[in-house]
């Protein structure tokens, strides 16, 4: 009896589905979120769809609330709906992520920027999960490294690498899941808008070997505030990712065949690791930058004599120093006083300022206005 009833469970969580259509995209770019919740109070939805924290869904005579937005423009976008003040995923939308310890419902609406965000018909990189000794951790870690179609099939062929660091409270994940990393390089690979490179994604968290639930710690909750973040760990170990990447795959292994870029935490590590190392990067990418945010209390070598490092990186200047933040960043005073800094001693970089905040809509933008930049 007991295994009749544990097959009859398994069965009807195949078959037990929603009927409900959500959300909705229409015609018109608006979207219809439906949620069946007959015994509920209230019902909402919040999402970065919209500009205020959420809306009230309206319920019909079967129970079933719903909430048309108006038109929106192309984006990919998260969402939850709100059960008397509980936050729930929607149970009629199976594609969900999560952003450190918050799990999202997502959906794109296309027919401009989000375009380069979908799986469309064109040759596709791979993506592996590559586990790398590093010897001044002490222990193996993991990263995710993408390479471009074709990679597997042209031995003699050899890529430019570009290192693409995620912001706190993300890991080796966070770029392909959050920032559509695969589907963009392979969208504007295919459009010959980009140079087919190698991407490496690294942990950026020193304590972890790997994303949460996916490491030798188990299924533990994700945490944003971690032991060792922005203490000089992560950049003076840098070099044993380098150091792998280019034993393990065909790279062209000078400064101009490298780029750096990374968001908030990420744009941070970029900065100091490239002015740390500067005969390692021609390309150097600060998204949103947490640029003055290093531990105080830490006495690395990574942040020692700030200005004479950045004196020596623009001896030689790398090709291109990238500088992105949105106007409503709550970072934007400190990017623009590094920005100052920069004027003042006669360091070229360009800017691209956009709307908005510490978002990934921004991060993804910038994505792919940065790598058209790259190898050129």
């Amino acid at each position: 009896m007991m295994l009749i009833a544990a097959s009859s469970w398994g069965q009807q969580s195949l078959w037990n589905t929603t009927t409900e259509d959500s959300p909705q995209i229409n015609s018109d770019n608006s979207v219809t979120f439906r949620m069946l919740a007959p015994k509920a109070n209230s019902v909402q939805v919040t999402g970065d769809f919209q500009t205020v924290k959420s809306t009230d869904m309206v319920k019909d005579e079967k129970g079933v609330w719903s909430y048309t937005t108006p038109p929106l423009s192309s984006e990919l976008y998260n969402y939850n709906f709100m059960i008397d003040s509980v936050k729930v995923c929607d149970p009629s939308n199976v594609y969900q992520i999560r952003d450190v310890s918050s799990v999202m419902n997502l959906f794109i609406v296309g027919g401009g920027q989000a375009d380069w965000y979908k799986v469309k018909d064109v040759s596709h990189g791979t993506v592996s999960k590559v586990w790398y000794d590093s010897p001044t951790l002490g222990f193996k870690r993991r990263m995710t490294v993408y390479t471009p179609a074709g990679y597997e099939y042209n031995k003699n062929k050899k890529y430019p690498v570009f290192y693409l660091l995620h912001g706190m409270g993300g890991d080796e994940n966070a770029w392909m899941d959050l920032g559509r990393t695969s589907q963009i390089l392979d969208n504007m690979i295919a459009q010959g808008k980009v140079v087919p490179m190698i991407v490496v994604m690294p942990n950026g968290n020193v304590v972890q070997d790997a994303a949460p639930g996916e490491s030798n710690k188990g299924l533990i909750q994700p945490n944003m505030y971690l032991p060792k973040t922005m203490d000089g760990t992560m950049e003076t170990s840098f070099p044993d990712i380098v150091k792998y990447v280019e034993s393990h795959y065909r790279t062209v292994a000078d400064k101009s065949h490298r780029a750096i870029a990374g968001l908030s935490m990420g744009g941070f590590h970029s900065q100091t690791i490239s002015k740390l190392y500067p005969n390692l990067f021609d390309y150097v990418g600060l998204f949103s930058a947490a640029i003055g945010m290093e531990d105080k209390k830490t006495s690395s070598p990574a942040y020692a004599d700030p200005d004479g490092k950045l004196k020596v990186q623009f001896e030689h200047a790398p090709k291109v120093y990238w500088i992105a933040i949105g106007k409503d960043d709550f970072l934007y005073n400190q990017n623009a006083n590094y920005r100052k800094t920069l004027d003042e001693n006669g360091y070229h970089y360009a800017y691209y300022e956009s709307d908005g905040g510490h978002i990934w809509r921004n991060w993804r933008v910038y994505l792919t206005k940065f790598l058209p930049l790259l190898f050129k």
